[in-house]
Parts: structure tokens; sequence; C-alpha cells
């Protein structure tokens, strides 16, 4: 009887071409989190604007224009926010840099010595110590690198601002008009039957999630659909409320 353990599937090879090849592709840079974030915040607040109305009793033309207003305003400002905060971190970048570039400049032993004790803090020391100081040092541009990625805690490489605010806009239009199409349709039972899709929509974001997570797929898509769940109820009752006011 064979005793031994299947050997688990790797997420990529090792041999010395399969390394060189994806070493040769670069930073592939992840925007994940801002096609979920717009994902998650297009079903949740147009969602939250159709229970808001429907709450509110009022007819559904009302629940259309204020839907689609929510999804160019919001999916818009969402993404004008993304794309200025991803902008920020790449002018930050630029800001460190130059000011790693000028220390280099006009005090390169103390930056060298900067670059010894961080590498000395994770281990090297003597002939080693010095190599790897001596050949982080011998070039200007992998120099201000290291400073940035080592002192600062920085990435080799920013994500694309553009990219970020894509994701994040086409993301929102996506998710945040799947709320609506019972209502564009005219479909009977509209707001049921929109509740629904969104929860599903829900779901399905948190499952496409946890791709990248330990969390097991059901477990991050429940995750989801409850603080989605949480928000378009709080928009219901909040329309029921103001409604039995006389609003």
């Amino acid at each position: 009887m064979n005793l031994r353990k299947s050997q688990p599937t790797l997420e990529h090879g090792h041999s010395p071409e399969a390394i060189s090849a994806r070493l040769a592709r670069g930073t592939q840079h992840n925007y994940l989190r801002d096609f979920v974030y717009g994902g998650i915040d297009g079903a949740v607040t147009t969602f939250a604007v159709v229970a808001g109305t429907i709450g509110a009793d009022l007819p559904t033309r009302i629940v259309l224009i204020l839907g689609a207003a929510n999804l160019i305003a919001d999916g818009f400002s969402m993404a004008a926010s993304n794309f200025l905060g991803t902008r920020a971190e790449r002018d930050d970048y630029d800001r460190l840099a130059v000011i790693e570039a000028k220390h280099i400049d006009t005090d390169p032993e103390g930056e060298r010595e900067e670059v010894r004790q961080i590498y000395a803090a994770k281990g090297f020391e003597g002939p080693a110590l010095e190599t790897i100081t001596e050949i982080l040092t011998a070039n200007r541009e992998r120099w201000i690198k290291t400073m940035l990625t080592e002192e600062y805690g920085l990435p080799l490489e920013v994500r694309s601002e553009w990219v970020a605010a894509v994701s994040t806009f086409g993301a929102f239009l996506l998710c945040g008009s799947i709320p609506l199409v019972p209502f564009v349709l005219g479909m009977q039972s509209s707001f049921p039957i929109s509740a629904a899709l969104t929860g599903v929509s829900f779901f399905l974001i948190g499952s496409f999630k946890a791709y990248w997570s330990t969390i097991p797929w059901w477990r991050s898509g429940l995750g989801t659909l409850f603080v989605g769940g949480i928000a378009a109820a709080l928009a219901f009752l909040a329309g029921l409320f103001l409604k039995n006011l006389g609003f």
C-alpha cells in the first residue's frame, strides 16, 4: 500500500525556465480591491436608493430616475476619488524618491550606512553584509529603490491611477445596474426580484473576492451578502419611517 502523501498543487512552476519567464513579466499589479470596492458600493447604494423609494411608496419612474442618477453621479465620484487617491500615492512615491536621491548625492556614506544597518537587521553580517551593501549601492537607481522599499515600505512600482479608476467605475456601473433591471423591464413584483438579484450579486462579489484570499468562497459570499443586506434594510426602513412621518 502506498502511504506517501500526494504533493499539493503549486500556483506556479519552479523550473529555471518558469522562474525566468515569470520574473520577465515584471510586477503584476492587482486591481481586485478597486473592482470589489466599486462593485459592492454600486450594488449597495443603488439598491439602497431603490429600497428607500419603495419604502417611501414612490412611483417606479422615481425609482428609475434616482437609481440612474446614483449610478452616474456616485459611480463617477467614486472613480474620481480613487483616481486622485492613487495619484496621491504616486506623487508621494516620487517625492520620497527625490528626497532619497538628494541624500545619496549629498551624503552617500550616510545612506550607505543606512543600507548596511537595514540588512544587518535582516541577519546579514561580516563579508556578506559588506558585499550586499556594495552591490545595492553600486547602481544609483537600484539604491534609491532599495531605500524606498526598505526604509519607507513602498512597492517597487506604483499602480496606475487610470486602471484603478476605470476598474472602480466599471464595477460600479455593472453591479449597480442590477437592482434597476426589474424596474426597467416593468416586471411584476419588481422590488422582491430586485432584492433577490441584488442579494445574488452581493454573494457573487464576495465569492469572487475569496479567490484572492484564504477564506472559503461561501463564507466570503455570505459575509458580503450580510453587509449589503444591512445597508439595504436600513435604507428601506429610513424610507418607510419618513413616509409615516408624512414626508
